[in-house]
């Protein structure tokens, strides 16, 4: 595959919807829409995937770090809360 160089500002934003196509496609081998329903669908869902795993671990890392407590709730979601064990946090 042959990358184009553009400018920076449009080179990057280039380069990130490429990936975010390419990851929804990896994901989802079997999908096809056109331009109104990749724009629409694929790269505000592959974004908020994304973005979901990215603040998962930063929840998970709070919790072993002692600052949140975690909790599973009966349906098997996850409630994340201040630890009130620990120290009270100040933010930066």
């Amino acid at each position: 595959m042959t990358r184009h160089q553009g400018h920076s500002t449009a080179g990057d934003s280039g380069m990130e919807i490429e990936r975010s196509v390419l990851a929804y496609l990896h994901s989802h081998p079997q999908a096809a829409d056109t331009l109104r329903g990749i724009v629409n669908w694929w790269l505000p869902r592959q974004r908020y995937e994304s973005n979901c795993l990215r603040i998962e671990h930063v929840l998970e890392r709070l919790v072993a770090e002692g600052l949140l407590h975690r909790d599973e709730l009966p349906d098997g979601e996850v409630l994340y809360a201040l630890n009130r064990h620990t120290r009270q946090l100040q933010p930066n």
